[in-house]
């Protein structure tokens, strides 16, 4: 890889050039948590956590249910559900769901 600013070879690894100090365009792509646009039973709070954290939705859905049962929890539970519904952006519709949607057919007549 080469500097940006003062083009000496640098290490493909590094954030910041050590000739001159420069920081180094980022490379890596961040995961962003949004509620999930594929993976949803009500709003897709658990199925965006569990794409997040690359888990399966059931096990996360089961860990949040089972969070809200501890007394004085259910309260607490379907409250931080409703905030992170309002919270958590919404994901875009990935173009294989988007393309593979259903048109209303014209009725005949």
């Amino acid at each position: 890889m080469v500097c940006s600013n003062c083009g000496k070879e640098i290490s493909e690894s590094t954030n910041y050039c050590s000739s001159c100090g420069t920081r180094q365009r980022q490379r890596a792509s961040y995961r962003h948590l949004t509620l999930s646009a594929t993976n949803s039973k009500i709003a897709g709070v658990c199925g965006g956590i569990a794409e997040y954290l690359d888990a399966d939705p059931t096990i996360v859905r089961l860990i949040w249910v089972a969070l809200s049962v501890v007394p004085g929890g259910l309260v607490g539970g379907v409250i931080a559900y409703l905030l992170a519904w309002i919270i958590i952006p919404k994901a875009s519709v990935p173009a294989s769901t988007a393309a593979g949607t259903v048109q209303p057919s014209a009725k005949a007549g």
